[in-house]
């Protein structure tokens, strides 16, 4: 189920408010020993977490369908980072870090229960309370876990202010009398506590000395399906920017930006600004912005981090005209 992105928390209309988890989204099917996790992109997840496949196979129930977001924990804090860490080819390396930072499947939708009945067709408010009995069973320090939730838009307020501390992303509205709607946005709204985008990164430039990635150049996917140039990146740390040549040099090469493209005039311009080098459309980035008009970021935007399970062509426009 997509959400449409909001300035506020709706409070007309008959809503449950969630916390908006910071981790991989997830669909979970099992039917007998058969197990498969799979991103919202349709993506297999299964090896990258060992340890909620273990999970998953020995709960009671059989068959079941399940919607939550995988996340890590650390202390009390989710960590992006550590999550971000188990995409690697390597299984020996998958296998230590989910021992040393297991991680955890956050439940918030039921859309098959034990019996192998779809619920996807019924309101939010009826599976609700089928969820809720399916983790009945569970601990709250288990690997699977019940989502929290509430019908009062002042919890969801409250949420906002106070979980920041735990590395949240916002608040999810869902409409309660809707049906589970894959891939629309109907059905539910996202409130995040800052303006952030994913974008297709489809270029970059090098910088004036050292021969190192100087910035990164994002697009945005437009309505006609073409990449238009929307700005760039630069704000790497360190370590970051050790990592990025290998990152992007790898993936140097047509088609780049397929809409508008850079490298015109603009208030950016410098004697390098047309320097520089397309990339197969494969990367996908979340970046900090304060202001976005006239189809573009109007300053640099803050990296904050690969998006490795999000595809490319999920990157468009609506992220950012809704604000």
């Amino acid at each position: 189920m997509e959400a449409k992105l909001v300035a506020a928390i709706p409070e007309d209309g008959d809503y449950l408010y969630e916390p908006k988890w910071d981790g991989f989204r997830c669909l979970v099917f099992r039917d007998g020993k058969n197990i498969a996790m799979q991103s919202k992109a349709g993506q297999p997840l299964g090896r990258y977490f060992p340890e909620l496949i273990a999970e998953i196979s020995s709960l009671p129930a059989r068959r079941f369908v399940l919607d939550g977001e995988i996340v890590i924990f650390e202390g009390k804090r989710v960590s992006f980072e550590d999550l971000l860490l188990r995409v690697h080819p390597a299984a020996s390396r998958i296998q230590r870090l989910s021992q040393s930072t297991p991680a955890t499947l956050m439940c918030f939708d039921l859309l098959v229960d034990e019996r192998g009945k779809s619920l996807v067709g019924m309101p939010l408010a009826e599976r609700r309370p089928k969820l809720e009995r399916f983790c009945s069973s569970l601990t709250a320090s288990g690997r699977i876990r019940l989502s929290p939730a509430s019908r009062e838009a002042a919890q969801a307020k409250k949420w906002m202010h106070e979980l920041t501390t735990m590395g949240l992303d916002g608040i999810v509205a869902k409409r309660l009398d809707e049906p589970y709607r894959s891939g629309e946005r109907t059905a539910m709204v996202k409130v995040k506590r800052i303006r952030t985008a994913d974008c297709v990164v489809g270029g970059f430039r090098y910088a004036s000395k050292g021969g190192e990635v100087g910035s990164l150049l994002l697009g945005l996917n437009n309505s006609a399906g073409l990449l238009d140039h929307v700005g760039f990146t630069s704000s790497f740390n360190r370590e970051q920017r050790a990592q990025l040549k290998k990152i992007v040099e790898p993936l140097i090469g047509p088609p780049g930006f397929t809409g508008r493209a850079p490298g015109g005039p603009s208030r950016w311009s410098t004697e390098r600004s047309g320097q520089w080098l397309p990339l197969k459309p494969k990367l996908v980035c979340e970046v900090r912005y304060d202001h976005f008009s006239g189809g573009r970021f109007r300053h640099g935007t803050k990296f904050l981090r690969w998006r490795p399970e999000k595809r490319p062509d999920q990157c468009t426009f609506e992220q950012v005209e809704t604000r």
